[in-house]
């Protein structure tokens, strides 16, 4: 093989070996670039998991109303009872407006556990607030205990008028692998 073939091959095996890095790299990055994006622009059913700011001087469109429906689901068997308190509601978007989710642990054991929140539809999703929820932290429960978990929310006046209802869904998942903190906090739970 001549010295010419062997410089082009290497060359070759370079531009390879940075064509396989990158798309290697792209790929890695895609999945967490598209959740960032996803949370950042309430799309794709996600919501914002933090707090927002409720404006007191915010106006509230009385001359229409959007229904909110309620739904929960437990997820691969979690020995639960989970439930919304009120399957939906009515509500004047600028308003704010509180409900609470039923949640009694029937595992006879202490549980850490986590809601997962998803609003449907996806252009409802950037509109739908919370500006307090149980789903923001982890919640602890003793053996049997039961609690009514307060959710505030608002839906923004900026809403399509297209959006006549939105589904606030809740997944409940055991969260004994993500244990962030031995501290558990009850705060805004009234026990039953």
């Amino acid at each position: 093989m001549s010295d010419q073939l062997r410089q082009k091959n290497k060359k070759l095996l370079i531009i390879l070996g940075i064509g396989v890095l990158f798309m290697f790299g792209f790929c890695y990055m895609l999945v967490p670039l598209y959740a960032l994006i996803c949370k950042k622009e309430g799309i794709n059913g996600k919501s914002v998991t933090a707090a927002v700011r409720y404006d007191s001087n915010t106006h509230i469109d009385k001359s229409r109303t959007i229904r909110v429906y309620f739904t929960t689901t437990l997820h691969s068997g979690l020995q639960f009872k989970f439930i919304p308190l009120q399957r939906s509601i009515d509500i004047h978007p600028g308003e704010r407006k509180l409900v609470y989710f039923y949640a009694e642990n029937q595992s006879g054991q202490e549980m850490t556990v986590q809601a997962i929140p998803s609003i449907t539809p996806m252009d409802g999703a950037r509109y739908l607030k919370k500006t307090e929820c149980f789903c923001f932290t982890q919640q602890y429960f003793f053996k049997g205990e039961k609690a009514d978990m307060p959710v505030y929310f608002f839906v923004e006046p900026g809403i399509s008028k297209d959006i006549k209802e939105i589904t606030l869904s809740y997944t409940l998942y055991d969260a004994k692998g993500f244990i962030k903190n031995q501290q558990h906090f009850t705060k805004g739970r009234i026990d039953l």
